[in-house]
């Protein structure tokens, strides 16, 4: 999923996004990257046992972001 925000006088843009992954030991990752448009971002990874958590996690994190 990726987002991007620009503010209404435009001088300013923001993207986030997030990528679900799976580890080597039947784990998973939800990888978040958020900034400003055209520099590097933040970066965050968060580890889960099963699929069905990240899954959770991020529909969460979608539900926040969609507001």
């Amino acid at each position: 999923m990726d987002l991007t925000r620009t503010e209404p006088e435009g001088a300013v843009q923001h993207f986030y996004s997030m990528e679900l992954m799976p580890g080597l030991f039947g784990d998973w990752s939800l990888v978040r990257e958020w900034g400003r448009v055209g520099q590097p971002g933040q970066i965050r990874i968060d580890w889960f046992d099963e699929e069905v958590q990240a899954k959770n996690a991020r529909f969460a994190i979608q539900m926040e972001k969609a507001k």
